[in-house]
């Protein structure tokens, strides 16, 4: 009875979400027009024509509003008691909302006046401090590198940079329609069945919100017509609060102490394994960058699915190449991690991501050469 009731609640808390966000997003649309609040077109941009960056304003309101409303509404019928709804979450879930409405400020204000990159790691530290001081923090490696328990310091330092690390990698991510709400959207499922099997209800919800959120986002961000002003970015507000609640998720299923999933599988792949693709990604580049002798930092295009454009992909086919990829990874990971160790999984993954790089590479160059110009940076 219990498993059913709280399937219903998630369910109930997704298309509040879902409906809030539908509602709001055109809303946004209507204000961003009227005030002329569009993202900027240059040599970096792959889009034509004037879009809102402004959707992400939309996702952290609406997840709070679904949540609270439909626990409300719950606790006032009687079919949830008050006193068990947030029972040992209160302090990681207050934490958690300290964090997101400061970063959630924080992309607000870059994506409509622009914060310098020193100021938003200063607020990541913070946002970092603040999951990790919830107890949400890995005490447990898993045999990741042949280690298992560590120390309490030292999960908060790895803790606090895989929370920046993550926020990064899916702000990063975001550089043709879809790609950064569909890699998001596919963790979350994934998320979502995992907390929902070990019976952790209340972040359970958090997931199933957040998705909410993304499904309007997506047909306005993937579908919609410049033309008709039908057309949105989720800008850094939206990438930044959607990578916070990941890294909070993904460091919260390394904790999960459910028979039900830890019997079989390998905490650390199942927490990680949904980001594989934005992780790698930003690694990559961030070397790249160096490489070249240019500031880490500083954006530009070299990401993945600028190599599948230079390619000859369109955005929607090279879309689909990278989000398969995650599927694929991710799927691979899990199945695998009852039999292999955590390290060589890790080890594969590099190895096959760096081979399918150096031969989008070498397919990038020989078009270059035959028609004697650049297509990559």
């Amino acid at each position: 009875m219990e498993s059913s009731y709280w399937i219903y609640t998630d369910m109930a808390v997704f298309f509040v979400a879902l409906l809030l966000t539908g509602i709001i997003i055109p809303q946004i649309l209507l204000i961003a027009f009227s005030k002329k609040l569009f993202d900027e077109v240059d040599e970096r941009k792959i889009h034509k024509g004037v879009v809102p960056r402004l959707g992400g304003i939309a996702f952290l309101p609406a997840i709070i509003f679904s949540i609270c409303l439909v626990l409300a509404v719950n606790i006032s019928f009687g079919w949830l008691d008050s006193g068990v709804a947030f029972e040992n979450y209160s302090q990681s879930i207050m934490y958690l909302l300290s964090a997101e409405m400061l970063i959630f400020l924080v992309g607000i204000a870059d994506d409509l006046i622009g914060v310098r990159y020193k100021a938003k790691f200063v607020c990541q530290i913070l946002c970092a401090i603040f999951i990790c001081a919830s107890g949400t923090y890995i005490h447990n490696l898993e045999g990741l590198i042949w280690i298992e328990e560590i120390p309490g310091w030292l999960g908060w330092c790895v803790s606090g940079f895989i929370v920046v690390y993550i926020v990064n990698a899916i702000n990063l991510i975001d550089g043709i329609d879809g790609l950064a709400s569909g890699l998001s959207g596919i963790a979350l499922i994934f998320y979502g069945i995992v907390l929902t099997e070990a019976h952790e209800w209340i972040l359970a919800l958090l997931v199933w919100a957040q998705l909410g959120t993304l499904v309007p986002f997506f047909y306005y961000n993937v579908f919609g017509n410049p033309t008709k002003r039908k057309k949105i970015f989720m800008g850094d507000t939206g990438a930044l609060t959607v990578g916070m609640l990941l890294s909070f998720i993904a460091l919260s299923v390394t904790n999960i102490e459910a028979p039900e999933v830890t019997k079989d599988y390998n905490q650390i792949v199942l927490a990680f394994s949904p980001l594989i693709i934005p992780a790698f990604d930003v690694v990559r580049v961030y070397f790249h960058r160096l490489r070249q002798g240019r500031n880490p930092f500083l954006p530009d295009k070299c990401h993945i699915h600028h190599k599948l454009l230079a390619l000859g992909l369109n955005q929607r086919a090279s879309l689909c190449a990278i989000l398969l990829s995650a599927v694929i990874f991710m799927l691979v990971n899990v199945s695998l991690s009852p039999y292999i160790p955590a390290t060589l999984l890790l080890a594969g993954d590099i190895l096959l991501w760096l081979c399918g790089n150096l031969l989008i590479t070498r397919a990038i160059r020989r078009k270059e050469a035959r028609l004697n110009t650049s297509l990559y940076d």
